[in-house]
């Protein structure tokens, strides 16, 4: 039943260029369509063993080559990125391409048929030195697409980090040793970093032998989610805030120190501008823009409570805090790395990576341009950066999107929303791969490891993607995001309803990902998280080990009617998710989504966060402000545990909970060709989960 509702409206959600009309395929009609001229790199088996793409030469692509022993030195661009003459890089191949199609080099040896432009990725690592852009000129047609692929599924990657080198223990004369906790100094190592990326390198991220190494922090274990503190006040006026002085703490470190505080379903990254010590405790004032934000934007704040205890923190960033093994700090004037090696690390032949480039691929067209039928399969990224909370703070409103101004308003009130208030206008984080109009993508079988933010983003005017899949995995903020959630210029609790159609996120498809081990670092972001978007069908993904919540769909906290409509989440499976933060549900809705169909999913198994504002506020289900005009129904959990918090006139809530059929359990998550990705689910079995609740009589 699952498989042919799934097939039926993957048909119904594509539509066809034209604007004025969606034309309605049928399945067979779609099929063919997305599948034409296009040979899956895994051909839908289960192995993950090395799979070669068949169909690579001869009539139905124009095959260019890139091996990271190629070169890209021919004078001629049409002599390089041949089978024995690759390019080395994907920059060379990329304009060939553009070339090969403006030129009109790809036709059939008989001149009869435009045959798809196809690069080919060898094995290796490649190491672009800046975002790879795909341009309009670089996107193909229905029949001759455009694909970047690997030769063997998972064995071409391309990084955005740098290898850190020439580690030596430190001595005694190092500027920064008598800095360091004593007790632990003679255990830490100290690298130059290298020179020959043009500026200083700055990074939040530290990577050894694939594993995340931990930024030094004043409570061993804070980063996880354990072992924080609990703020002792905080004043809204002086926009300041008492903690109880961490053992260690030296306040003539405080330059480059940050506070990572917990507040309700968000966290928040401050820059620590002053440290004023009063015996056991310590008076800390913040850096511009954050130190207003965080102090006049009531939804989420800083939540003091003698009941269930005040918003818990940490320290970070200090080298007085590097006492623990795995930890590392930066001492960005010097260029020199500190870290401190955990058992069985040998720092003269581990691979030691920092992140450097914050996008690495770029799908970039115009709502007048997009780009058409481009296709990414079977390509590893891995490692990227971001730096804003570095630089300005970063002070999420909800699901890693942060607030550039925010504030509560005296006289409550709009013409939108009589109730509201406070104002909120916000920004987006970058992820490792963005598309913006892009239409008819296709994004398949390809690893996002090792993002500092989000992993994979349909940023804004997308039709026709299909994201399949694909393994995101180790990520600091959101695995899968899409659609807009209100620009930035646009006060965010205003239903949004572009006159231009284009702007929004139409009809994709994300299915058969794994999203797994996400939102480690940024807890407030969600495993697959949908925005104001139109027809978007997320089917038979499975989500584990994440922060937050699960899947998130809408924006907006309103029951007026936007561009949200007509969404389809199906066959899903969430598992072990609201690790860290509360207020949580396993499936979420935001604001009025008239056509939506919420059908054969599946929840279980609920972290129990350490330090929640309400211990018991969490859910399978969560039908936050303003959802209306859903069905949701046939839905497995455990048990009947569900939010629904003003919700507006037109649900339907159908047979839900533990008694729903075995068939929907089991028809639920990764179908069986996408079953070999969860060999890398995550469930972290150190982690207490909650006991399931008695919500309703057997």
């Amino acid at each position: 039943m699952a498989i042919v509702r799934y097939r039926d409206l993957a048909a119904k959600a594509f539509v066809m260029k034209a604007r004025s009309v969606a034309a309605i395929l049928t399945p067979a009609v779609l099929l063919c369509i997305m599948t034409a001229s296009i040979v899956p790199v895994h051909a839908q088996q289960a192995s993950s063993e090395k799979k070669a793409v068949s169909g690579s030469n001869g009539e139905n692509w124009y095959t260019i080559y890139v091996s990271p022993e190629g070169s890209d030195a021919n004078a001629d661009i049409f002599t390089g990125g041949v089978k024995d003459r690759p390019f080395k890089s994907l920059v060379m191949a990329i304009r060939k391409a553009r070339e090969v199609r403006r030129l009109g080099k790809n036709r059939s040896s008989d001149g009869r048929r435009v045959r798809g432009v196809q690069i080919l990725l060898e094995d290796g690592r490649y190491y672009p030195n800046e975002t790879l852009m795909i341009r309009p000129e670089d996107g193909g047609t229905e029949s001759a697409p455009t694909r970047i692929a690997a030769v063997h599924r998972g064995k071409a990657t391309l990084t955005g980090g740098i290898k850190i080198s020439g580690w030596e223990k430190i001595k005694a004369s190092d500027p920064l040793f008598q800095a360091l906790p004593q007790k632990a100094a003679r255990t830490i190592y100290v690298a130059t970093l290298p020179k020959d990326h043009g500026a200083d390198l700055n990074f939040r991220q530290l990577w050894v032998e694939g594993h995340k190494a931990v930024r030094a922090e004043c409570f061993n274990g804070g980063s996880y989610g354990n072992n924080m503190g609990r703020i002792l006040s905080w004043d809204h006026k002086d926009q300041s805030c008492w903690i109880p002085r961490p053992e260690g703490f030296d306040a003539s470190q405080a330059a480059g120190m940050e506070m990572v505080i917990h507040q309700w379903w968000a966290i928040a990254n401050l820059r620590i501008k002053s440290a004023k010590v009063a015996g056991d405790s310590v008076e800390l004032h913040f850096y511009e823009p954050e130190s207003r934000l965080e102090s006049e934007h009531p939804w989420p704040a800083p939540w003091l409570s003698e009941k269930t205890g005040n918003s818990a923190f940490y320290l970070t960033n200090a080298p007085g805090f590097l006492d623990s093994p795995g930890e590392w700090y930066l001492d960005r004037k010097a260029q020199k790395l500190y870290y401190m090696p955990r058992k069985g690390e040998d720092l003269a032949h581990a691979t030691v990576v920092v992140p450097y480039l914050t996008t690495l691929l770029k799908v970039a067209g115009t709502a007048e341009q997009p780009v058409n039928n481009f296709q990414l399969q079977g390509i590893n990224f891995e490692y990227s950066t971001w730096l804003r909370p570095s630089e300005k703070g970063h002070i999420p409103l909800q699901a890693g999107m942060y607030l550039l101004e925010a504030y509560k308003l005296k006289q409550p009130g709009t013409p939108e929303k009589a109730s509201l208030e406070n104002q909120a206008w916000i920004g987006r984080p970058p992820a490792a791969v963005e598309l913006a109009y892009a239409h008819h993508a296709m994004v398949k079988d390809c690893q996002f490891r090792h993002l500092a933010s989000t992993g994979l983003d349909l940023v804004i005017g997308t039709e026709g993607t299909l994201i399949e899949g694909n393994l995101l995995k180790d990520i600091g903020g959101t695995g899968i995001q899409v659609g807009t959630y209100s620009p930035e210029n646009y006060e965010t609790h205003l239903p949004y309803h572009p006159k231009n159609p284009d702007l929004i996120c139409r009809y994709d498809r994300i299915v058969n990902n794994l999203v797994t081990d996400v939102t480690n670092e940024d807890w407030g972001c969600v495993g697959i998280s949908a925005g104001i978007v139109r027809g978007i069908l997320i089917a038979h993904n499975e989500v584990s080990d994440v922060s937050y919540s699960g899947i998130c769909v809408g924006w907006g906290w309103t029951k007026k009617i936007s561009a949200l409509a007509e969404n389809k989440i199906l066959d899903n499976k969430v598992t072990h998710y609201a690790k860290r933060m509360y207020d949580v549900g396993g499936l979420y809705t935001l604001s009025a989504q008239p056509g939506t169909l919420i059908q054969g999913n599946y929840i279980d198994s609920i972290y129990k966060a350490p330090y929640p504002h309400d211990p018991a506020h969490w859910f399978y289900y969560y039908l936050d402000e303003g959802s209306s005009y859903m069905t949701i129904k046939d839905n497995w959990s455990p048990a009947l545990k569900v939010m629904k918090n003003a919700n507006g006139p037109g649900n339907t809530w159908e047979n839900n909970g533990p008694r729903v059929a075995d068939s929907i359990k089991h028809q639920a998550g990764l179908q069986p060709g996408y079953q070999y990705l969860l060999a890398e689910r995550v469930t972290d079995r150190a982690w207490p989960v909650q006991p399931v609740p008695v919500t309703e009589k057997k």
